[in-house]
């Protein structure tokens, strides 16, 4: 019999577990869904032991219950960040984990950071300038508004690294992770920055920097007893979700592109050397020698979801089919997917959606279709932004769960003027983490490609150049509308 290996991703609304041989085919795949607080206006948690421990046991115990547990060569798990999880000298959690830039409680301490350390130098140290993506300001954000937490605080954890520590008992990180600790991680140096750590966390014990395919540890006589995983399994470090997905498809060479279609739309370009954008992420990549930069936007499936839940949940391929229906412009509506604030190419957690030009010919079809445009004009301005920053992409692919069911895709093909390869294979992150336990125990070379095939996406000519005359009035219609999205911020 083959031997085996297990990938389990961590996800915002759900998270997913894949048994692979080592060579790639997929055995089981499991989905585990789970809740996302948001207790607080601007406010978004995961509980650490009840959705992200939990969520690996479950998984765990699923795809192994039906295979001998010592065929498994390796674990690896991925997860969204960067978080921040607070944890005491045990690595107990200390309150709920803070949650990637979704979260926009530390803008404050975001601005203050800057200006203490300078945004120039945060930029040129940590390939990004500090925003509410960053996990630094975020601890700064715990030191200030509870320090009674705080003053237990020895630890931090993102998702992979605390499910590494349950497994193992291990305190690691790795380095991209790592990376997106603005501004505690030098990525020339590939280390910690002290002296900025002193600042904006005294006191916190960093965690040994590992690479996501290099070895943390291996699984405890306790969490084998609840994760149905051999004793003495080996653990790789694991990674943030986006970048193990990008190992999923062969996404680490220059000029290499990635667009996530997922609850927010995230993109990853391969650089040859390390790039700096003050709209955009500079980090290292997946693997040692690997530089990356990256936007996410912060809403997108998420965005299409909330319309599903206003039409009494109907079925996807309803709205799908009725927005198809629809020609490009939905006929004369124009919506802005700023639902949770944006992230990338502008940091703005008060930016809010509009849809603009409704009439009450207009039904659920135009309005479906206009959300998924105004996330194909996201997308859009982001690249630009790849562009303007000097990484124009050679190939793009397209993963996610928004790549099933080939519309949206074809709006950002026409939208945005690239073509897409949509591999046969898109089980998502957690088959990146497969691959990376693979190579972390010398059953995979790290040059081995797992996901092949598929189909190609091409932009359509017509639906381009209608897209080209909407994409001035997309842009036009935030920058005339945005005093009035603040204000109404302010009052939700």
């Amino acid at each position: 019999m083959s031997e085996l290996v297990l990938g389990i991703d961590i996800g915002t609304a759900s998270s997913k577990g894949v048994l692979a041989t080592v060579d790639g085919e997929v055995v089981a795949v499991e989905v585990v869904e789970h809740e996302t607080a948001r207790p607080r206006r601007g406010w978004v948690e995961h509980d650490a032991d009840g959705v992200w421990w939990s969520d690996v046991c479950e998984l765990s115990r699923r795809l192994t219950g039906a295979v001998d547990a010592a065929r498994i060569q390796a674990v690896c798990v991925s997860g969204i960040g960067p978080t921040v999880l607070a944890a005491d000298a045990d690595g107990v959690p200390l309150r709920p984990a803070i949650l990637y830039g979704v979260d926009t409680r530390a803008v404050g301490e975001a601005a203050e950071l800057s200006a203490r350390l300078g945004d120039d130098a945060v930029l040129d140290r940590c390939g990004s300038r500090l925003s509410s993506q960053s996990a630094g300001p975020k601890l700064a954000w715990l030191r200030r508004h509870e320090p009674e937490v705080w003053a237990r605080t020895r630890y931090f954890f993102m998702a992979n690294s605390y499910v590494v520590h349950r497994l193992t008992g291990q305190y690691v990180l790795d380095h991209h992770s790592a990376n997106q600790a603005q501004p505690l991680y030098d990525r020339r140096r590939g280390e910690w920055i002290e002296e900025w750590a002193d600042v904006v966390a005294p006191g916190l014990e960093l965690p040994r920097l590992l690479w996501p395919a290099e070895i943390a540890g291996t699984v405890t006589a306790d969490a084998a007893a609840v994760t149905g995983l051999r004793a003495g399994t080996p653990v790789a470090a694991g990674t943030i979700d986006a970048w193990a997905e990008a190992e999923s498809v062969d996404v680490r060479h220059p000029g290499d592109v990635m667009i996530m279609y997922g609850s927010t739309m995230f993109f990853i370009a391969v650089t040859s050397a390390p790039v700096a954008a003050a709209n955009l992420w500079g980090t290292v990549g997946q693997h040692a020698g690997l530089h990356t930069l990256a936007g996410g936007m912060a809403s997108s499936g998420s965005v299409t979801g909330w319309f599903r839940s206003l039409t009494g949940d109907r079925p996807y391929e309803s709205l799908v089919a009725d927005a198809a229906a629809v020609g490009a412009g939905a006929d004369g509506l124009l919506a802005l997917p700023y639902f949770d604030g944006e992230r990338t190419p502008f940091a703005d957690p008060d930016a809010r959606g509009v849809i603009a030009g409704l009439t009450l010919r207009h039904g659920p079809g135009h309005v479906y279709r206009a959300l998924l445009e105004a996330t194909a004009f996201g997308v859009r301005h982001n690249l630009e932004a790849f562009a303007a920053a000097g990484v124009t992409p050679s190939r793009v692919v397209a993963v996610g769960g928004g790549t099933k069911g080939d519309l949206w895709t074809r709006i950002v093909s026409s939208v945005a003027g690239v073509t897409q390869e949509v591999p046969a294979v898109t089980v998502g992150a957690s088959y990146g983490d497969a691959k990376l336990a693979a190579v972390a125990v010398g059953a995979a070379e790290r040059d081995t490609r797992w996901s092949g095939g598929g189909i190609t996406v091409e932009p359509d000519p017509a639906d381009a150049a209608r897209y080209d005359k909407l994409y001035p009035l997309y842009r036009s219609l935030h920058e005339r509308t945005s005093d009035i999205q603040h204000a109404l911020a302010t009052r939700a």
